[in-house]
């Protein structure tokens, strides 16, 4: 088989996650036999599968494109009963775009009109102007990423700068395409902020090592750390890219997601913009997120800045191996990126379901922060956007020996324990990577607001027992 696959490594579905499927398939075979009722699986952004509510109009429009003889003449009197106007009218519009047949495939980069939508949404959020041919469709913003990875790395010896800690569909796909990550670290005691200097040592480093390093990756808000980044932060790196020859990929999926007014979400684009910089950048964004949370969809794009039309043609071939992006995600991104407006029908409802999911996400994230920070052994800054906490846990050194002397990453052993005797599935620093001598853990703040204070007694209970534990030790 090809090696490249073998050192592929995904923490975020790794040994932890598979462990907690096979104690829910226990709870169901024999129920009361484990220390809990059921797994808490928040080692995922996964919102649906917590119990988080989809938006009723995106679902509408699906329903009516997916079953479209609730749209013929001899039934639109019922339908009219059972749906808002503007879900009929959207969804008529939307079956328009492919020929009326919702299973069919589309243009490779994605329907026209939803690009231009996508377009104006750009437009509006940064006040510059965008190219719908500069925009790409996909099946999730992992596969846009993986598109444009794949495009960057020619040989073994291209390197691409990647944020620790990273989400691991980077060091993933770099491992498979057998190209080399290279690590700057963020900056835990400055919000999870990006040092200039340490952006200057990593690729000094890797270029006295002979590595040809190509681009470089942000992601923004971050994931797993929650933080969000700072203007001045994110000019520093685009004249930093700029400076150095390097592609910008600007992993910004989270941006709905930000609880602070400290730390606003201000695009690459609109920075690069600003600044009339030439830098060669991609921007991704998905459905997966913010208060959308459609992750089965598999809906998301990437926009194309600077990018020469040459390797722009290119990238249309890539994009015809796949045929087309996932319709139905496609859709969802029309619906994030052109949802109801004031004075259509599904306005009103479409409104306070975002504000309730962001006001619950908002208070989920202040009270999970709060809970580690009373904790012994234990800190955490608190979330500024994203959908994840990222605490540092001071691992007592006889645990630390005993994981040692089993073979294991501490972190991870205690993230197993943590599940053993909760259910609660979390993913261990080590699988995003941290700074030596440090151990995090991610967790996700979706848990329901209902049952989050179970969830965080759950955590505490084991967290005090094993600091006692092996205090004693």
């Amino acid at each position: 088989m090809n090696p490249n696959v073998r050192k592929m490594e995904y923490a975020v579905r790794g040994a932890i996650p598979i462990r907690a499927e096979e104690l829910r398939d226990q709870l169901k075979k024999e129920p009361g036999s484990l220390p809990f009722s059921k797994i808490t699986p928040c080692n995922i952004g996964n919102p649906q599968q917590l119990n988080q509510k989809p938006l009723t109009f995106l679902r509408q429009v699906s329903a009516l494109m997916e079953y479209t003889d609730l749209l013929a003449p001899e039934n639109i009197d019922v339908t009219r009963k059972l749906f808002p106007e503007d879900a009929i009218e959207r969804a008529k519009r939307n079956l328009s775009y492919v020929g009326n047949a919702a299973g069919a495939y589309t243009q490779s980069l994605g329907v026209q009109e939803i690009r231009e939508n996508v377009a104006r949404f750009i437009e509006q959020r940064d006040g510059f102007p965008a190219d719908s041919n500069n925009i790409c469709l996909t099946s999730g913003a992992s596969g846009a990423v993986e598109r444009v990875l794949d495009i960057l790395v020619s040989s073994p010896n291209v390197g691409v700068m990647i944020p620790i800690p990273q989400y691991p569909l980077y060091t993933a796909t770099l491992a498979h395409l057998n190209a080399q990550a290279i690590p700057y670290y963020l900056q835990e005691d400055s919000d999870w902020q990006l040092s200039a200097a340490d952006m200057e040592r990593s690729l000094s480093e890797a270029r006295a090592q002979g590595i040809d390093v190509r681009a470089m990756a942000v992601i923004n808000p971050g994931n797993p750390t929650g933080g969000c980044l700072l203007e001045e932060n994110i000019a520093e790196i685009v004249r930093f890219c700029e400076r150095e020859k390097l592609v910008l990929l600007a992993d910004e999926v989270y941006q709905t997601n930000i609880y602070t007014g400290t730390n606003p979400f201000v695009s690459f684009k609109k920075v690069v913009s600003q600044l009339q910089s030439p830098v060669e950048l991609f921007s991704f964004h998905s459905i997966s997120k913010g208060m959308i949370g459609e992750c089965g969809r598999r809906g998301g794009y990437y926009e194309a800045v600077n990018i020469d039309e040459k390797i722009m043609g290119q990238l249309v071939k890539l994009a015809s191996v796949s045929l087309c992006p996932n319709v139905q995600g496609q859709m969802a991104v029309d619906t994030m990126v052109n949802p109801p407006r004031p004075g259509d029908a599904s306005y009103d409802l479409y409104k306070r379901e975002i504000d309730a999911i962001y006001e619950s996400m908002k208070r989920r994230a202040k009270k999970l922060a709060h809970a580690f920070n009373s904790l012994p052994n234990m800190s955490c800054n608190e979330a500024q956007g994203a959908m994840y906490l990222f605490p540092r846990v001071e691992l007592p050194q006889a645990f630390i020996d005993e994981a040692k002397a089993c073979g294991q990453q501490p972190d991870a052993l205690y993230c197993m324990q943590m599940l053993e005797a909760t259910g609660i599935s979390v993913v261990p620093g080590s699988g995003f990577g941290q700074m030596p001598g440090t151990f995090h853990f991610r967790s996700t703040f979706l848990p329901p607001e209902d049952l989050f204070d179970d969830f965080i007694d759950g955590f505490r209970h084991f967290h005090l027992a094993f600091i006692d534990r092996y205090s004693k030790a």
